[in-house]
């Protein structure tokens, strides 16, 4: 397993970080199952292992928690807020009363004394960047949270934010965790350019684009595998053109990587981590043959030949699925921002 800096932060982190969405009943409720999965990890060079409090609905968590007893000291563990996990309309979002209580509910579940790296799962429209970053900065101060990042921000808000510690003498975000594979690469066009130029850390997400690069999707035939095909069955519905325009790309990528020795989701992962701007490369595997499968693949490294191929068949900067973003802008989900309203009439 080989290691990078995760930005400017000092922190090493393995190329390939352990993903715990899957852990849990969303994926994989054997608990035994889950801390053998968590082991093997640990035991092949991981230290980061990344997590949610809405993952399983708390689940994740606790079960990371439970696997990492006696290993608490060798990980770098990240977890994530924002998403609600209850009725109360105040449970979710960047507002300091929720992260006051949802960093807590996690250090319980967790079962640990600190969080090494926090981060804000989806930016937050409706709370100020300052408020945010406000009682971030307290956790911090406090001990609780070492770094804090955040999850699937545009480029502008990275900026934002930035500009908003250094306003406020707030901690600043060091790492954001974006979606990037081969079918997803719009991220490639500013946000990615735009974390090297601000020395942050980047945590990848998705790298088999759920399931699209595990090899099992062709143009031969979509096989489901009980995980993700369910958790998010509209990513394989064929009558969308985007995914047909995934499978028409997946066939050719996987015949790309028989020419070149090697199998689709080595490429793919190695593809992620050939970004300068990538610190790690999150795996989210639900069984432990997944994670050993991907693991077989730590010492890929793509050739330029391969890289240039790559691009022919999905262009630098482009998304085949827009829905790959998993993040609408206000500006574009409602229309009453981009338009001028109309003038009042005069009488005449």
């Amino acid at each position: 397993m080989r290691y990078r800096k995760l930005g400017g932060t000092g922190v090493s982190v393995s190329e390939f970080a352990l993903g715990a969405m899957m852990l849990g009943p969303w994926g994989n409720a054997d608990e035994d199952a889950v801390v053998r999965i968590v082991h093997t990890a640990l035991d092949a060079g991981i230290n980061l292992v990344d997590t949610a409090d809405v993952y399983s609905n708390g689940e994740s968590e606790r079960l990371v928690g439970k696997a990492l007893k006696g290993r608490r000291d060798d990980v770098v563990l990240a977890t994530k807020f924002f998403h609600p996990t209850g009725f109360d309309p105040n449970s979710g979002g960047g507002s300091r009363r929720w992260i006051v209580r949802a960093v807590e509910d996690s250090l319980r579940r967790l079962d640990t004394d600190h969080i090494d790296l926090y981060q804000m799962h989806r930016p937050d429209p409706g709370t100020e960047m300052e408020e945010t970053l406000a009682a971030l900065s307290d956790l911090v101060r406090s001990g609780k949270v070492g770094l804090i990042g955040h999850s699937t921000f545009p480029a502008d808000l990275l900026v934002e934010a930035r500009w908003a510690a250094e306003r406020g003498g707030h901690v600043r975000f060091r790492t954001e965790q974006p979606p990037y594979s081969v079918l997803a690469r719009r991220v490639e066009a500013d946000l990615l350019p735009a974390a090297q130029r601000h020395g942050m850390g980047v945590l990848t997400w998705g790298p088999l684009s759920a399931g699209w690069l595990s090899g099992r999707h062709t143009m031969k035939g979509v096989q489901a595998d009980g995980g993700r095909t369910v958790l998010e069955a509209h990513k394989y519905d064929q009558t969308n053109p985007a995914n047909v325009r995934k499978l028409e790309a997946a066939t050719q990528l996987h015949q790309l990587a028989d020419d070149a020795g090697l199998r689709l989701p080595h490429l793919a992962t190695a593809f992620v981590l050939a970004h300068p701007a990538v610190s790690s490369v999150i795996l989210g595997p639900r069984t432990l043959d997944q994670l050993t499968d991907l693991l077989e693949g730590v010492d890929t490294i793509l050739t330029d030949d391969v890289l240039d191929r790559i691009d022919q068949i999905v262009p630098p900067g482009t998304d085949l699925n827009p829905d790959d973003a998993y993040y609408t802008p206000p500006s574009i989900a409602d229309p009453a921002l981009r338009r001028r309203p109309h003038p009042p009439r005069t009488a005449h």
